[in-house]
């Protein structure tokens, strides 16, 4: 029996260890066990820990069949350019634990293509989920850039801005776009575009090789209202014009086509103009989004989809009536 007990290791410590020795080393618990010197039952706890804190990112190589059709279908229905669908988890789960690994290993594709290109990014938690999931490249090759301002409304840096945290890990040249999410006034946010470093991104985003973003739900529990972007009463008038997602900040209705009133006329981002030919990537899933993906999905706001196999299967479903 090995012993791996260490007066100054962590519970951490002891997580990743047994998640390593399960998950590659291919170990059984009850090896772990023995190789730690510790209880079964403790290895199965500390196994389970060292995925619930990200300590193991599990993949699934092995593409699934039902989830293949689901891909298939995706694509017949909408034209897709990419589609992707992730075994759905356990009933109540957070989808976007199942999606962030499948949307890595596509960005991850993206990023080791020896071409140079530039790659936009929208936000949100999706995103951010997947930029946590990608394993460190170097890609000097490519430029990233952000499709959305990184300010806040109290002038914080926005939450879930992903354009750092992807740079960090893939040591590539990026763009933030140093403007506040959603400004004041329209003039605010024309000046803000008037200004030549700012012209610089927006030009760099609009000509992007590929994007990536997340789909927003403009329904009670819009992240846009959660995360201190518009007020209630924003909210309240661009539902009643019909609002039902938003991409990078912009809304749109249920065909989607963009709002041309409220918060639309004062994004400090680039618009992701429908019909583009060029890949525009959506990472979400989720039921609260479903009305909000389809809607993009409809107005050619977005050709590609990443998602799990609930969403695919309610997404398609409701495509039909």
């Amino acid at each position: 029996m090995s012993q791996t007990s260490d007066t100054d290791a962590t519970p951490q410590d002891e997580a990743a260890r047994a998640g390593w020795l399960y998950y590659v080393g291919g170990m059984t618990q009850d090896q772990i066990a023995r190789e730690m010197g510790i209880s079964r039952q403790r290895a199965q706890r500390l196994v389970s820990r060292a995925v619930a804190d990200r300590l193991i990112h599990v993949r699934l190589e092995h593409p699934v069949s039902a989830c293949l059709e689901l891909e298939q279908a995706l694509r017949r229905r909408f034209g897709l350019t990419v589609s992707r669908v992730a075994p759905t988890l356990a009933a109540g789960s957070d989808p976007v634990r199942a999606i962030a690994p499948v949307a890595a290993a596509e960005m991850e594709r993206i990023l080791r293509t020896p071409e140079p290109l530039v790659i936009a990014l929208g936000t949100g938690r999706a995103l951010r989920a997947t930029v946590e999931e990608l394993s460190p490249m170097d890609a000097e090759q490519h430029r990233l850039v952000s499709l959305i301002g990184n300010i806040a409304p109290d002038g914080s840096a926005s939450f879930f801005d992903v354009i750092m945290r992807i740079a960090d890990k893939v040591r590539a040249p990026h763009y933030p776009m140093p403007v506040p999410v959603i400004s004041e006034t329209a003039e605010q946010a024309a000046m803000f575009h008037d200004l030549a470093p700012i012209r610089r991104v927006t030009d760099l985003a609009r000509a992007a090789d590929v994007s990536f973003v997340g789909v927003g739900q403009m329904s009670n529990d819009a992240p846009l209202l959660q995360d201190g972007f518009v007020s209630r009463a924003e909210l309240d008038e661009m539902q009643a014009m019909g609002a039902a997602g938003e991409v990078a900040g912009w809304v749109y209705d249920s065909d989607g086509h963009y709002l041309d009133t409220g918060t639309n006329l004062r994004v400090g981002g680039v618009r992701i103009d429908p019909g583009r030919t060029q890949p525009v990537i959506a990472i979400a899933g989720g039921r609260s989004k479903h009305g909000a993906i389809l809607a993009a999905l409809r107005g050619r706001i977005i050709n590609g989809l990443i998602t799990d196999e609930d969403s695919a299967r309610a997404i398609l479903a409701a495509s039909q009536r």
